[in-house]
């Protein structure tokens, strides 16, 4: 008896926490919010699926506990039995028809939109002038991070993806090494990302980030690609056209910005310096080609997260120099030691680095 009621007690609890945890999201990262058109499509996917299936459970739950009711053995006694209905016509026909009806309701709607989301035809539709009329991104992904050229505009970041809102932004997906799957929960996807050829679709961003919390969309690797899998996240800023065009123009200019101060300029000489290399690795303008072995580091001192899920403040980037292994296994990252023959970066040179990192901008 005892043990029964702990179980209801366990039962109980689990399902209060399951109310709970429903009500639980956060706007940049849930697909329960849908923040664009290709998400809000699948969000009614989603809601029509459980319209159905919620159905189709009352249904039999409706008859199995008539059944029970009614013809319980201490109601009908222990020889009666029930009518026959075998070969009726008329029954049949109702559990034939309904779950056809129920399957086009849900198939339909389904292969519509699988169709209608897929169509990229008017991706190189072009203007008179012979520019492209909508936003083509090349998203590159790799281990464990993302890098986003715009071919158009002559420009490539890393780790955080600029987009304009309340127009369709295409993108071309390929790996650098390995198979991983691009996701941003709620805008909409996911598409693998392959080595071996290029995956095309569109997402739309109805709202802008800076009304969100953290000021970011978050977008997800969705495909399990090795020791640091969950930490492979990109952040994504949605600005208005115009807020758009701007950032491109500051991200077209073929030098970084000036840095300021004495510990930014230090840090400026040892990035570039034989010993270590850094500029071997990273960009740190935001014009032209990729190719590069690590993340263009244009904007740096703009992101929402170092190393795409730490603080972002010069703590945090001096604990990555050091030792990037502890923070992202697997990376292909080597420790600063390693670079500066054998020996660790004194903590001067961390906060010159540092500094100089911190102050790679482009955003007023």
């Amino acid at each position: 008896m005892m043990k029964g009621i702990k179980k209801w007690r366990l039962f109980a609890l689990m399902t209060t926490l399951l109310v709970f945890l429903a009500g639980c999201g956060r706007e940049e990262i849930s697909t329960l919010i849908p923040a664009g058109e290709v998400a809000q499509d699948q969000f009614n996917l989603l809601i029509l699926s459980s319209i159905v299936m919620l159905f189709v459970i009352i249904v039999v739950s409706i008859i199995f506990v008539l059944a029970i009711v009614k013809f319980r053995r201490s109601k009908m006694g222990e020889d009666m039995i029930p009518e026959q209905v075998e070969g009726s016509a008329r029954l049949e026909f109702l559990w034939t028809a309904v779950p056809i009806v129920l399957l086009l309701v849900l198939a339909v709607p389904t292969v519509y939109s699988t169709f209608d989301l897929a169509d990229v035809s008017t991706m190189d539709v072009q203007a008179e002038d012979g520019t492209s009329t909508h936003l083509t991104v090349n998203v590159t992904a790799a281990l464990y991070w993302w890098e986003f050229e715009y071919p158009e505009q002559g420009i490539v970041t890393a780790q955080e993806l600029v987009v304009p809102t309340d127009e369709r932004v295409y993108f071309n997906l390929i790996s650098a090494d390995i198979k991983h799957s691009f996701w941003i929960p709620s805008v909409g996807g996911k598409l693998d990302v392959n080595p071996e050829n290029v995956n095309t679709f569109y997402l739309t961003f109805d709202q802008q980030s800076s009304e969100l919390e953290d000021g970011v969309f978050y977008g997800k690797c969705a495909e399990l690609c090795g020791p640091s899998h969950a930490l492979m996240d990109f952040k994504v800023k949605s600005v208005d056209r115009e807020e758009f065009d701007q950032w491109v123009t500051a991200m077209q200019e073929e030098e970084p910005a000036a840095v300021e101060g004495d510990l930014a300029q230090q840090g400026e000489e040892l990035f570039g310096a034989d010993g270590l290399a850094c500029i071997s690795c990273h960009a740190t303008s935001g014009a032209g080609g990729t190719g590069g072995v690590g993340p263009n580091l244009a904007t740096f001192g703009d992101r929402n997260r170092v190393a795409g899920y730490l603080e972002h403040n010069e703590e945090s980037l001096k604990n990555w120099i050091e030792d990037p292994q502890e923070y992202k296994p697997g990376n292909l990252m080597p420790e600063a030691a390693s670079l500066n023959d054998g020996e660790a970066l004194s903590d001067q040179e961390l906060d010159a680095l540092a500094a100089y990192l911190m102050g790679l901008s482009v955003e007023e």
